[in-house]
Formats: structure tokens, sequence, C-alpha cells
């Protein structure tokens, strides 16, 4: 697929260099028409009893003329701008629409099938990548059943930690490729974030460890309960493998914002450096001092976070807060 677009960029190179050189030329030659034109009416002016009386205004609908048709001659850049706008912030689905037999409207059909093979090798790799975690996870159960007929000891733990952690690489893979379909991959259905977080902080972790600070009378969302759950899970593991006890419990607080409802999730640890604070969220990143067996994880759980809240419509932003680190998503009231 690579190749093809390779090959199909440069046979376009040549034609596109011949066109634009034809596009180039009608401007020269609107300019010339205009130098000639303006002459011609300035000498004409000047050597006339009262000429700049009809000159100025006719020199001014000539330099309007000219301007109007430039215009419009370039007025395709701004599609191919845009066009070139939404390529890069990942959106293969936009379609440049200008006329195809035009200078630019080649240019266009060439962008537009640059982005469906684009689209296409991606959703291969996704295809790919999600056969093959699929797959991965038949051998890994089995090994895990053997493992647990291996000797208690040191060996053993070990082996079930690299196992576990397989296991939340592949679990972790098979998400982002999901949630690469943003909000379509979504199953929303009508919930209350106070009561998902009360439960799931009741049921998978030790209340004493975490402060609840939850605002009353929050409106009903549309949520996907899995993937909010999964969001919160990951976050609130963050928070207590890195918080300080002494000064304080994890916090997760709800709160009515301009933009919807406000989640965050607060430590009391030392937080990140502000240099790394940037990378927190991409895949398989992680802090040199989070680099352990025991407490490191695999780098995928911040950017599933990333990935959940941008299909609700949200973005996880992270900052110090001196002391510990914060986490805050904040979701649209509805989502459509």
């Amino acid at each position: 697929m690579r190749q093809r677009m390779h090959q199909r960029w440069h046979e376009q190179h040549r034609h596109w260099r011949h066109r634009f050189k034809h596009l180039g030329a009608r401007l020269v030659a609107v300019f010339l028409v205009l130098a000639l034109a303006s002459s011609v009416i300035l000498f004409s002016a000047t050597h006339q009893p009262y000429g700049w009386l009809w000159g100025a205004p006719l020199l001014l609908i000539v330099t309007g003329l000219a301007f109007g048709t430039i215009r419009h001659m370039i007025r395709p850049l701004r599609a191919l701008a845009v066009g070139a706008e939404a390529f890069a912030r990942g959106d293969l689905s936009h379609r440049i629409r200008l006329r195809p037999h035009s200078e630019l409207g080649e240019l266009a059909e060439l962008f537009n099938r640059m982005a469906a093979d684009i689209q296409a090798m991606l959703d291969g790799k996704r295809a790919l990548l999600l056969a093959i975690s699929h797959e991965l996870r038949s051998p890994l159960t089995r090994a895990r059943l053997n493992a647990e007929l291996v000797e208690e000891g040191a060996p053993r733990q070990a082996l079930l930690q690299d196992l576990a952690l397989m296991r939340d690489l592949i679990t972790g893979i098979l998400e982002s490729e999901r949630l690469g379909a943003g909000h379509s991959a979504l199953a929303l259905q009508s919930c209350s974030l106070n009561a998902l977080i009360a439960e799931l902080v009741q049921n998978q972790f030790n209340d004493g460890d975490i402060e609840l600070n939850l605002a009353s009378e929050l409106p009903v969302m549309q949520l996907d309960r899995l993937r909010m759950q999964l969001l919160l899970r990951n976050l609130i593991d963050n928070a207590l493998r890195h918080n300080d006890a002494a000064r304080g419990k994890v916090r997760i607080s709800t709160a009515m914002a301009e933009q919807g409802v406000r989640l965050a999730v607060r430590d009391f640890g030392p937080g990140v450096p502000a240099e790394v604070l940037p990378k927190l969220g991409e895949p398989f990143y992680r802090p040199d001092e989070a680099r352990t067996r025991s407490s490191g994880g695999v780098g995928l759980g911040l950017s599933l976070c990333k990935l959940i809240a941008s299909a609700h419509g949200a973005t996880l932003v992270l900052r110090n807060a001196d002391p510990g680190l914060e986490a805050a998503v904040t979701l649209p009231a509805t989502i459509t």
C-alpha cells in the first residue's frame, strides 16, 4: 500500500508542475492586463482636461475586477488548506470537493485518494493487530493455568506477574484499537457518574485510602459504563501507586463546570517533572521511576484514559497539583 502511494505521488508530480505552471501563467496574464489597462487609463487621464474625474473611478473598477478574478482563481486553495488540516488531525473521512478538471481539482482528488489509502492501511493494521491479540489470549490463558501448578515460591510469583503484564498489554492493545473508532465505539447508556464512582470504590478499592468529594445533583449522563469504569480504575490505580498517605488520601471529586461535569482524581505524591508532564498518556511511556515490574504497569493506562475521554467528547488534562498530580476530565452533560 505504501509503495503504491509513493508511486502515485511521483506519477502525479510532473503533472502538478505543468498544471501549476498553467495557473501561474493565468495569474501573470491578469497582472499584465491590469498593468496595461492602468497605464492606458493613467496616460489618457493625464492628457485630457478633467481626466481624473473619470480616470480614478475607472482605475478602481479595473483594479476591483482584477482582484475579483485573482480571488476566484485562488479560492480553491482555502478548501485544500482545510482538507490538509483535517488530514493532519487524523480525520481521514474528510473529503475535498473541487471541480475535478480544474488546476487544483486534480490535486484535491489525489488528496482524497491518499486519505482513502491511508485509512485502508490503518484499518488493515488495526484488523491484523486485533487478530493477533485475540490469538494470543488462548496460549496466554493456558500458560497461566500451567503456572498455577508450579510450586509456591519466588519463581512462580515472578512468572505469574509476567503473565499478568502480558494479559494487561493484550487487553490494553485491544481496547486501544477499538477506541480508535472514537465515539462510534461506545455503548452509551444513561448513567449517574457519582453512583458509578461510589460503586467502583466500594467494590474494588479500600475505602480508607480514598476521599470522595462528589457534587450533589449532577445530571444523568450518557456514558459508556464499562469504559468509564476502566478510566476511573486506571486513574485511581495510578494515584494510589504514587500517593503519599502521610500527606493525604487520594481524592476523587466531581463538580459542575461550564462545559459539563468535571471529574478529577488527585494524589498527594511527588508529582512529575515539568518536562515529563506532556509525555504522560503516550502509549507505552512510563517515567523512569515507574519502570519496575511491581508497579510500572505496561504504559497503556493513561493512554487508554485519553482515548476513553476523547471518545466521550472530553479531554484528559494532567497537571502537577503541588503536592501530587491531578488528572481531570470534563465530560459534556449530553453526548449525541
